[in-house]
């Protein structure tokens, strides 16, 4: 074993404790409060952290295996069960973010229709079309065999063996790869990219208005302190700001972490084209990664979730000093009974 494959272990490893620790956070935070419970979009964020549980707890450990021993790390059967929970909830995972933007689209766009345009019924019916989509190619890619363990990417994923059936099966299983990864990555990322900069542009829209009104207050106050004037200044460059980034979190996150790994999978069909085995693995941490990432993107970051966390931090470490504090003064009574008394 080389530096690199330890180095790609370790990857594995932080990238899976992250992802399991935050998105358990999230489910937590989902449980805790009612408030959360009651948004429509909490419904989205639920798969998606469910979907990346499954794939920290399925998946990841067998890529670790796959790594560590550099050969399939289980049989046959048990690695096509873990190529169809992958090709499920990857799928399953992008089509629940493309939902999430969605869901922000048509709140900033459409505000005061949000109610009737986004309800339970409607996010019901939404995760039922992601589930149907994701067991489609699922349930495809194991009737045709196309579930297994690659080398190049070590772990157990869509992959086709080295000559089975010919021509005709290697054009049918790159017809599946392309189709799979057209109808989840690129549909994906055109929903994300239309829908967020949508909401872009209504933020920049309403940072305009701000700031002619911040201007013209500004105007009017003649003997406002010049400390005040550049601190309001300051928050309105700020404000400017702030919608963007988060956009850039959103649609960049996406793209860094999916794209490698999509690109890499569809240049391998050309002919005489080779991955190198350590650029596949790579890519494949990096895909797992966005599951480490995505509680941070849309859950745990919001002021929401880091107030339910802060009273679940509360809670346990109040409990916590209180049961020392009663195990300390039962240990003063006793020592107190045990002395002798002198008369």
């Amino acid at each position: 074993m080389n530096t690199t494959e330890i180095l790609l272990e370790m990857f594995l490893v932080v990238i899976a404790v992250v992802s399991l620790l935050s998105n358990l956070s999230v489910l937590l935070c989902f449980t805790q409060s009612a408030e959360i419970r009651s948004h429509v979009p909490g419904i989205f964020v639920l798969n998606l952290s469910f979907s990346n549980i499954l794939l920290t707890i399925i998946n990841m450990p067998t890529t670790f295996l796959g790594v560590a021993r550099s050969e399939k790390p289980f049989g046959d059967l048990f690695c096509q069960a873990v190529s169809f929970a992958e090709t499920f909830l990857t799928t399953n995972a992008m089509l629940s973010m493309a939902a999430l933007s969605v869901d922000r689209w048509i709140a900033v766009v459409f505000p005061l229709s949000y109610s009737s345009k986004m309800r339970y019924r409607d996010a019901f019916l939404i995760l039922t079309y992601s589930w149907i989509h994701s067991l489609t190619f699922s349930l495809s890619e194991i009737l045709m065999s196309w579930g297994g363990y690659s080398h190049t990417y070590a772990s157990c994923t869509v992959h086709l063996g080295g000559g089975e059936g010919g021509r005709a099966q290697f054009a049918a299983f790159a017809t599946f790869t392309a189709l799979l990864h057209s109808t989840s990555f690129a549909l994906c990322l055109l929903v994300l990219c239309f829908a967020y900069l949508k909401v872009l542009r209504v933020a920049r829209f309403h940072c305009k208005r701000i700031d002619v009104i911040t201007v013209q207050t500004l105007l009017l106050l003649v003997d406002i302190h010049p400390s005040v004037k550049e601190r309001c200044l300051v928050e309105q460059r700020k404000r400017r700001q702030r919608a963007t980034k988060k956009i850039c979190i959103f649609i960049g996150s996406f793209i860094l972490c999916f794209s490698p790994y999509v690109i890499t999978r569809l240049v391998e069909l050309l002919p005489h084209v080779r991955v190198h085995r350590y650029w596949g693995i790579g890519t494949k941490c990096l895909s797992y990664s966005k599951a480490a990432s995505d509680p941070f993107v849309y859950s745990l970051l919001r002021q929401q979730y880091r107030k339910v966390l802060a009273g679940v931090t509360h809670r346990v470490l109040r409990r916590d000093r209180y049961s020392l504090s009663g195990q300390s003064s039962s240990t003063f009574d006793t020592d107190d009974n045990s002395m002798p008394r002198i008369t």
